[in-house]
């Protein structure tokens, strides 16, 4: 379900949001499949979806709450790359406020997506391979002083 944790992982082109134009634009998760992704794994908490909202600028991902049981999930997912994360409440970005995937988190999974979990969101920088990120991007992340992965992926720069 979730990536192992000691594997390295590389931020790629577009894990930040921004890109060069020579390079093109960064690749879409299709709101279509997360949608279908999200209604199934609802199924399997036996809850109910609350509101989904798709990204705007200059946010990074999509979200969606999920009422199961007794508790809310905020899922988070990735604008350009099939990354979901799970937060208690949902906010325009993320450093540290992150949650374990809840068991029905692998219906994610089973549909494509890569399930982060707490541990590997809110490692330090200086623990993933960060050498295909820019200048610029680099720039943003100083001046927004994140140092996390999860910073990175879930955040909103302007």
């Amino acid at each position: 379900m979730a990536m192992d944790g000691d594997a390295a992982f590389t931020l790629p082109r577009g894990a930040t949001g921004f890109f060069r134009s020579r390079d093109g634009p960064p690749p879409e998760t299709d709101l279509r499949t997360f949608r279908a992704a999200l209604y199934a794994a609802t199924r399997a908490a036996k809850g109910r979806v609350g509101e989904v909202e798709e990204r705007t600028y200059p946010r990074t991902f999509h979200t969606a709450t999920v009422i199961a049981g007794t508790g809310e999930y905020a899922i988070l997912c990735h604008a350009h790359h099939p990354w979901i994360a799970f937060a208690q409440e949902r906010r325009d970005w993320y450093t540290e406020e992150f949650l374990a995937p809840p068991p029905w988190a692998r219906t994610f999974a089973d549909l494509g997506f890569v399930v982060l979990d707490r541990a590997q969101l809110t490692r330090s920088l200086t623990d993933v391979d960060t050498s295909a990120l820019t200048q610029g991007e680099w720039r943003h992340v100083r001046l927004y002083g994140i140092t996390t992965w999860g910073g990175v992926l879930f955040n909103a720069w302007d």
